[in-house]
């Protein structure tokens, strides 16, 4: 039995003919497993990327003081963002694995550990960041907006147990293969707070406190719901239920080696757009950054859909690893790459093409239109960014389903540090390419990272595919 392995049916675990649509739907073919879970994460996500769109200009009518102190609470939103959706990660990839080995006890008491966990690390991390907020914020700057800044993030924090419970939700229902409830709690969160920020921000006269509590009141009234489904209604494979949770280590300790490494990937990633902007400010100055931090708008937009992909994967993997039927983990790898190339390819055709028309979104005053041809100019060149993606994303979230979340870790930081960064400052500094050396950087390192990824996958999956060959 491998390291990772969840144990092998008991013989208190439920017969399989409760099973739900979902889970008939991951345990089968992987193929049709992936495609049928993509179509509503990518919905949700592109939806999530709208709202974060649209609350920031209603935020931008306040002025550029509200505006710059969002931008200082941000990067530790960002770090809870990052740790919600890692929390769900690990959920998901735990009892995925249970699923599979049609362990449905072992698979609801991953779901009650889940559970604790969340509320635990949401009441320390709550306390910390009310009880040191404003110095935090101070050393990231926020200097004159420090008040702004602090009315933002003391109600946003305030919804930190909201926050982080939706992402763990969310991954126990993918789990389970229940992508279109996850969609739409997602949808109607994104929507609603859509409609509550304007209302709240100027109807109400709440300012920048309305923005922040638009969305812990949409997180409030989604966490609701999903709570009705779990406790109330009861129609998820996977029950919450005491009469189940039995404390247990290996059981914390499939979680979290999944859903830690998972928020650690989203940190180092904020690191890496950090240390880029300083390399774009050295080599071209301020503009540079203001026409990466636009256009990289664009490209997380436009690889939601591979992402979304690479999403499912986690869950096909995991259930197929549970369930010890390693060639589906293959199909999966393999299939996830193929479709994450189909739409790579027509992204990146329609960027290229739109791309002098996509940078006018950005540059319609006086002062930023002189921009719009270096915006286009790097959306032409990140089209080979989306091309080389898949291969490694799908080959991380493989790593991730199967629990080795350390080793997802590792081909991130090897992707983000040793190769975008380090092929960035080569072309950018060393050679003198300036702001376009940086761009094609992060082109280089994305087809390096890819390139190792998919081959560590590929031996990882070869191994378990020879260690049920009897010869």
């Amino acid at each position: 039995m491998q390291k990772n392995e969840p144990s092998k049916p008991n013989q208190n675990s439920p017969p399989g003919d409760d099973k739900t649509e979902g889970v008939t739907l991951i345990t089968g073919d992987p193929k049709r497993a992936i495609i049928k879970l993509s179509g509503p994460m990518i919905v949700s996500m592109i939806l999530m990327t709208l709202y974060n769109l649209v609350n920031a200009i209603w935020v931008a009518g306040l002025g550029g003081d509200a505006l710059a102190a969002v931008g200082f609470v941000t990067p530790l939103f960002m770090i809870l963002i990052g740790l919600s959706n890692g929390l769900g990660a690990g959920a998901g990839s735990a009892i995925a694995r249970y699923i599979g080995a049609d362990n449905k006890t072992c698979a609801n008491n991953a779901a009650m550990h889940t559970l604790i966990i969340t509320v635990a690390i949401s009441i320390v991390l709550t306390v910390l960041l009310l009880v040191f907020l404003k110095p935090i914020l101070m050393l990231l700057g926020a200097g004159s907006t420090i008040d702004l800044a602090v009315q933002f993030g003391q109600v946003t924090f305030g919804g930190t147990i909201l926050m982080l419970f939706t992402g763990a939700a969310y991954g126990v229902l993918r789990a389970e293969g229940d992508a279109k409830r996850t969609m739409y709690a997602m949808a109607v969160s994104s929507v609603l707070n859509m409609i509550l920020d304007p209302i709240l921000i100027y109807w109400a006269g709440w300012g920048i406190s309305g923005a922040a509590w638009g969305t812990v009141i949409s997180m409030a009234l989604v966490s609701v719901v999903i709570l009705y489904w779990f406790f109330v209604k009861k129609d998820t494979y996977v029950s919450f239920s005491f009469k189940d949770f039995v404390p247990d280590r290996k059981v914390t300790k499939n979680i979290l080696n999944v859903g830690l490494p998972a928020s650690a990937e989203f940190f180092a990633m904020s690191v890496v757009a950090g240390v880029l902007n300083g390399i774009l400010v050295i080599v071209a100055g301020t503009d540079a950054v203001a026409v990466y931090s636009a256009g990289w708008r664009v490209v997380m937009m436009a690889t939601m859909p591979i992402i979304a992909i690479g999403t499912a994967t986690i869950t096909v993997a995991g259930v197929s690893y549970g369930s010890r039927r390693y060639e589906n983990i293959s199909i999966a790898h393999k299939y996830s790459i193929k479709v994450g190339l189909i739409i790579a390819a027509i992204t990146s055709v329609l960027t290229f093409i739109f791309a002098p028309y996509i940078a006018m979104i950005f540059a319609y005053t006086p002062q930023s239109a002189p921009l719009a041809p270096t915006i286009a100019a790097f959306l032409q060149v990140m089209c080979f960014f989306y091309i080389f993606m898949p291969p490694g994303v799908m080959s991380g979230s493989v790593f991730q389903g199967v629990g080795k979340g350390m080793t997802s870790l590792t081909l991130t930081l090897l992707r983000n540090l040793a190769f975008i960064v380090v092929f960035a400052y080569i072309l950018a500094i060393t050679f003198g390419l300036g702001q376009q050396g940086v761009w094609w950087g992060i082109v280089a390192g994305d087809i390096a990272g890819s390139a190792v990824a998919y081959t560590w996958a590929h031996t990882y999956i070869s191994r378990l595919r020879r260690s049920l060959d009897p010869n």
